[in-house]
């Protein structure tokens, strides 16, 4: 019965705000819509082998598995990536059908936002630029046998970022398809892999902390351009609780702490102009209407998808 009287209640607010004028209901049926066709066509396009960096990583992974055989389980599970069965992929999914439900939202604002968010992901090419984290693990596994894609050299980027190198599948750390930050008894926080990504740690043995990380990180797509777009607002709300009790960590030994985020390290080469011109952070959604840029996608507009070139040598 109360679920009932609630379904009526919203079915009444949103009829209440049509008729003052509101046109958010009308734009997230909208969104809902063409990001549904849109996660649609993304799938056929990766099994119809149409994303380049999908191509790239399944073929990789296939090479490096014949050359170093004990790597295989691990490197199976990245090519799920190049499939509309990856965790990419199916992260898209979970947070289209998440975004169906008003109540998972504060309001009408943060709903049409989530919803832009997903049809920017979707596009083909910001997926194909989001998928270059992933051929460029597998490339920097193969020490400079297979190219990078979308991203200047290791050695480049990390003297360019005054990184620490912390292993293979560094470019996955913080992305919470992969792995998720634990915080342990003494307030330390460490990078735990999901599944068989436990491989990066059983293998290489390299413990990653969130300290650590968070000054000394590398670029990575996911990190530097389209972590805005590919994380949930459930996971944005996790990485921003985790940096503001690390702060306060920091502060209560008289230390500075400075968020992973802060500062956008370098290493981008050869992205598409929707990663590039799309935005990195949340906008600040002000008034009672929401003003939705999807009308104005060139991508939704023109369907047409080209893949950018660039490619450089893993070493």
């Amino acid at each position: 019965m109360a679920g009932i009287l609630t379904r009526i209640v919203a079915v009444l607010m949103l009829l209440s705000l049509t008729a003052c004028g509101d046109d958010r209901p009308e734009k997230i049926t909208q969104l809902q819509q063409l990001d549904s066709q849109r996660l649609q066509k993304l799938a056929r396009q990766l099994d119809d082998g149409q994303i380049r960096n999908a191509m790239l990583l399944a073929q990789y992974s296939q090479i490096l598995s014949a050359e170093r055989p004990q790597l295989k389980p691990l490197l199976n599970e990245m090519a799920k990536d190049s499939t509309p069965q990856g965790p990419m992929f199916s992260a898209l999914k979970q947070r289209l059908q998440d975004a169906a439900n008003a109540g998972n939202f504060p309001g009408l604002d943060e709903q049409l936002q989530e919803l832009q968010n997903i049809y920017q992901a979707t596009d083909p090419s910001q997926y194909n630029d989001m998928l270059s984290d992933q051929v460029n693990v597998v490339a920097d596994m193969s020490d400079g046998k297979l190219a990078r894609v979308n991203a200047i050299s290791q050695e480049s980027s990390t003297v360019a970022n005054q990184a620490e190198d912390f292993g293979p599948g560094k470019q996955l750390v913080g992305n919470p398809s992969y792995g998720q930050w634990t915080t342990g008894s003494n307030g330390v926080s460490f990078w735990e892999w999901y599944g068989m990504y436990a491989m990066f740690s059983n293998i290489f043995n390299r413990p990653i902390y969130y300290d650590n990380w968070s000054r000394s990180r590398d670029y990575s797509y996911y990190n530097d351009v389209g972590r805005y777009r590919y994380t949930s607002p459930k996971q944005a709300s996790s990485q921003d609780q985790l940096y503001q009790r690390t702060k306060k960590r920091f502060d209560s030994q008289g230390k500075r702490f400075d968020s992973p985020y802060a500062k956008s390290r370098t290493g981008a080469s050869a992205l598409s102009r929707q990663s590039v011109s799309s935005p990195k952070q949340s906008p600040k959604a002000g008034g009672s209407k929401f003003r939705s840029n999807y009308a104005k996608d060139s991508s939704f507009r023109n369907s047409g998808f080209r893949t950018s070139r660039g490619i450089s040598r893993g070493k």
